[in-house]
């Protein structure tokens, strides 16, 4: 039996499996009403993608805003609506996939039966303990 050195790595983790997360059918059966918000989030450990299921309600909407750092695809599940960018109003029905770019200004409004959608953007990195002077570079000038 050999000493391992103090470098060298351990055993290899195993690697990971695909499989699958949810089943529309169950998260999206026919003729209920279903609740608003996020219906269903990716949550597995080390992922490097974030992704929700949000249903917004008959006629309801997400707020005009604009999403500085991701690109965001939008697959619409179920429903009718509207994405309304800088570019207008357009329409969005079930199978409609979108891109919604960084730095783009963009509201999205259910039609009257309320939209179901599929969100996908790269996973946020998580908040890094900074040194104090590290704040100081945030401040602005004079202050």
């Amino acid at each position: 039996m050999t000493a391992q050195e103090p470098d060298s790595p351990g055993p290899a983790a195993p690697a990971p499996s695909p499989r699958v997360l949810c089943d529309l059918a169950d998260l999206l059966p026919p003729g209920e009403d279903l609740s608003a918000g996020a219906l269903w989030r990716l949550a597995e450990p080390g992922r490097q993608l974030d992704a929700n299921v949000v249903r917004i309600p008959a006629a309801g909407r997400v707020d005009t805003h604009t999403e500085p750092d991701l690109d965001v695809l939008l697959l619409v599940l179920d429903g009718e609506g509207a994405l309304v960018g800088s570019e207008g109003r357009r329409p969005l029905r079930a199978g409609a996939l979108t891109w919604l770019p960084h730095g783009s200004t963009r509201a999205v409004h259910a039609g009257p039966d309320g939209l179901t959608y599929l969100t996908v953007h790269r996973r946020r990195p998580g908040l890094r303990i900074q040194p104090p002077e590290a704040a100081d570079r945030l401040r602005p000038e004079g202050t």
